[in-house]
Protein backbone atom coordinates (compact mmCIF):
# COMPACT_ATOMS: atom_id res chain seq x y z
CA UNK A 1 0.00 0.00 0.00
CA UNK A 2 2.91 2.24 1.02
CA UNK A 3 4.64 1.75 -2.52
CA UNK A 4 0.98 2.76 -3.89
CA UNK A 5 1.13 6.16 -2.89
CA UNK A 6 4.57 6.79 -3.20
CA UNK A 7 3.31 6.06 -6.89
CA UNK A 8 0.60 8.24 -6.63
CA UNK A 9 2.83 11.02 -5.35
CA UNK A 10 5.61 10.52 -8.04
CA UNK A 11 3.16 10.10 -10.83
CA UNK A 12 1.69 13.77 -10.81
CA UNK A 13 -0.97 14.02 -13.84
CA UNK A 14 -2.51 10.63 -12.51
CA UNK A 15 -2.98 12.18 -8.86
CA UNK A 16 -4.58 15.28 -10.34
CA UNK A 17 -6.38 13.32 -12.95
CA UNK A 18 -7.49 11.68 -9.41
CA UNK A 19 -7.93 14.72 -7.34
CA UNK A 20 -10.29 16.40 -10.47
CA UNK A 21 -12.30 13.08 -10.54
CA UNK A 22 -12.56 13.23 -6.78
CA UNK A 23 -13.58 16.23 -6.49
CA UNK A 24 -16.06 17.56 -9.36
CA UNK A 25 -18.26 14.52 -8.93
CA UNK A 26 -20.72 14.15 -6.32
CA UNK A 27 -20.99 11.77 -3.57
CA UNK A 28 -23.44 9.44 -5.46
CA UNK A 29 -21.37 9.64 -8.68
CA UNK A 30 -18.13 8.65 -6.69
CA UNK A 31 -20.16 5.93 -5.11
CA UNK A 32 -21.90 4.64 -8.51
CA UNK A 33 -18.05 5.18 -10.23
CA UNK A 34 -16.50 2.69 -7.36
CA UNK A 35 -18.82 0.17 -7.62
CA UNK A 36 -18.41 -0.39 -10.93
CA UNK A 37 -15.35 -0.76 -10.79
CA UNK A 38 -15.87 -3.69 -7.96
CA UNK A 39 -15.81 -7.00 -9.08
CA UNK A 40 -19.52 -8.28 -8.80
CA UNK A 41 -18.40 -10.43 -6.09
CA UNK A 42 -17.09 -7.95 -3.61
CA UNK A 43 -17.73 -8.52 0.39
CA UNK A 44 -19.82 -5.34 2.02
CA UNK A 45 -16.30 -5.13 3.87
CA UNK A 46 -14.94 -4.13 0.45
CA UNK A 47 -17.00 -1.50 -0.45
CA UNK A 48 -16.38 -0.12 3.64
CA UNK A 49 -13.02 0.07 3.21
CA UNK A 50 -12.87 1.42 -0.37
CA UNK A 51 -15.17 3.90 0.90
CA UNK A 52 -12.80 4.58 4.10
CA UNK A 53 -10.04 4.98 1.70
CA UNK A 54 -11.72 7.81 -0.45
CA UNK A 55 -12.44 9.75 2.07
CA UNK A 56 -9.18 9.94 3.60
CA UNK A 57 -7.71 10.72 0.37
CA UNK A 58 -10.37 13.65 0.05
CA UNK A 59 -9.35 15.05 3.40
CA UNK A 60 -5.62 14.78 2.84
CA UNK A 61 -5.86 16.93 -0.26
CA UNK A 62 -7.96 18.97 1.33
CA UNK A 63 -5.55 19.76 3.79
CA UNK A 64 -2.71 19.96 1.75
CA UNK A 65 -4.23 22.35 -0.29
CA UNK A 66 -5.21 24.64 2.84
CA UNK A 67 -1.73 23.84 4.78
CA UNK A 68 1.76 24.20 4.79
CA UNK A 69 3.92 21.46 2.61
CA UNK A 70 6.21 19.22 4.05
CA UNK A 71 9.56 19.25 2.89
CA UNK A 72 11.01 15.84 1.27
CA UNK A 73 12.84 15.33 4.30
CA UNK A 74 10.02 16.07 7.04
CA UNK A 75 7.92 13.78 4.95
CA UNK A 76 10.83 10.87 4.91
CA UNK A 77 10.78 11.60 8.38
CA UNK A 78 7.12 11.08 9.34
CA UNK A 79 7.18 7.99 6.79
CA UNK A 80 10.14 6.31 8.85
CA UNK A 81 7.96 6.80 12.26
CA UNK A 82 4.98 4.61 10.27
CA UNK A 83 7.05 1.87 8.98
CA UNK A 84 8.29 -0.99 11.57
CA UNK A 85 11.54 -2.08 11.06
Amino acid sequence: MLVGIFHLLYNRPRLTKLKETLFMNTVKQEIELLLKNLPEDCSLEDIQYHLYVIEKYRQGITIADSERRLTQEEAEGLVSKWVIK
